[in-house]
């Protein structure tokens, strides 16, 4: 169900183009976005419970993820006008990034004392975990590597759009690992997210 409302995001983003980068979408475009918000809509049917908070903060997480990628694009653009090479790498981005999260992640960890919890876990002593641990960090800063560089050379509502392709396979997997029970609506949520990605790469290409 998150993955599904999750496409939800893309509306946000394209609207959110329009205001700050005076960039309008075609009408292509705006059906993909359409056929996206069907699949949400046909996801939420089979959701099996509702509950106000959590629908609360996945609408939290969409504004933010637009806002995101929105931001992120800004600042590429403003790094233009601002660096001598008239642009940041991606390996810059990336570093500039991440390096801004740190004390935001320090001031969390403290905040919920979080740092205690973890020094007294039992997994930590598993060597298997740092293994794990490890490549999820490599697999993390190759998603944020390749995320920056796609946002660079596209568009916000682009980047977003293709982002939301995952949600196909990764909705199937939900049902199969989950043993979610398959119904009719629960299937039309899943074509229409795939012919959304379909129509949406027609359009970029013409």
């Amino acid at each position: 169900m998150v993955t599904i409302l999750k496409n939800m995001t893309n509306i946000l983003t394209a609207i959110g183009e329009i205001y700050l980068f005076r960039k309008m979408q075609s009408r292509k475009v705006w059906a993909a976005l359409f056929l996206m918000v069907v699949s949400a809509i046909c996801g939420g049917i089979t959701d099996l419970s509702f509950h106000a908070i959590g629908y609360m903060w996945q609408i939290l997480n969409c504004v933010l993820t637009a806002a995101y990628s929105l931001t992120l694009r800004r600042v590429m653009d403003t790094a233009k006008q601002s660096t001598k090479s008239g642009s940041l790498n991606e390996v810059s981005m990336v570093l500039l990034n991440n390096s801004l999260s740190i004390p935001f992640a320090v001031l969390l960890v403290l905040l919920f004392g979080e740092w205690e919890y973890v020094s007294n876990a039992e997994v930590i002593t598993i060597p298997m975990f740092w293994f794990v641990a490890t490549i999820s960090g490599v697999l993390g800063l190759a998603i944020s590597f390749t995320s920056v560089w796609f946002l660079h050379q596209t568009s916000p509502t682009t980047y977003s759009l293709v982002g939301s392709l995952n949600k196909i396979p990764i909705s199937v997997a939900g049902i199969l690992l989950f043993k979610v029970p398959v119904s009719i609506p629960n299937l039309f949520s899943i074509l229409f997210g795939l012919f959304a990605g379909i129509f949406f790469a027609k359009a970029k290409m013409s």
